[in-house]
């Protein structure tokens, strides 16, 4: 399992972009995690899946209400990352008005979570593999801090714990 001084794991993640401008759909867009990462400050949180209670209510919102917040702590981008495909992350995106504020991106075969060993097997629930709950900050694209949640938690991942464990941090 990925902690705290490693480095990000390579992978290739998808993000689902509205426009381009001038209104042109961009559909899908690879996201080397490695170059996206380089040079910058990320807060990153992943979830078991896109429209899910716990998902839709509560982390991804903290995320968006606390962009401000995490700005004024020098983070450069926020990510949130689900094993779903670009296109429902797109729509999620859409549903939960993350633009300007939070990147929705996909992880359609779960390459990226299963790099990082933070899969969360839901098989039975008839969901396949998917991510666990965490938050981590990234410097470079390496790992300054993770909170990874125990099963059916939603206690160590939120925006006020990654945003108090940043603040700290500057």
């Amino acid at each position: 399992m990925i902690k705290v001084g490693d480095t990000l794991p390579p992978a290739t993640l998808m993000e689902y972009l509205e426009v381009e401008g001038n209104g042109c759909s961009m559909g899908p867009n690879a996201v080397d995690t490695a170059k996206a990462a380089a040079g910058k400050t990320i807060a990153l949180f992943a979830l078991p899946g896109a429209f899910t209670p716990t998902c839709s209510a509560k982390h991804v919102p903290g995320y968006v209400e606390h962009f401000n917040d995490f700005k004024a702590a020098g983070v450069d981008e926020i990510w949130c990352v689900s094993v779903n495909d670009a296109f429902v992350m797109g729509a999620w995106a859409r549903d939960q008005k993350t633009e300007g504020k939070v990147r929705m991106l996909a992880d359609g075969s779960a390459a990226f979570t299963q790099a990082t060993g933070l899969t969360l097997d839901l098989t039975a629930k008839g969901m396949g593999l998917r991510s666990n709950r965490y938050s981590m900050l990234l410097k470079d694209g390496r790992v300054v801090s993770l909170n990874v949640e125990g099963p059916g938690k939603f206690e160590v991942s939120d925006a006020q714990t990654l945003l108090t464990q940043t603040q700290a941090s500057i």
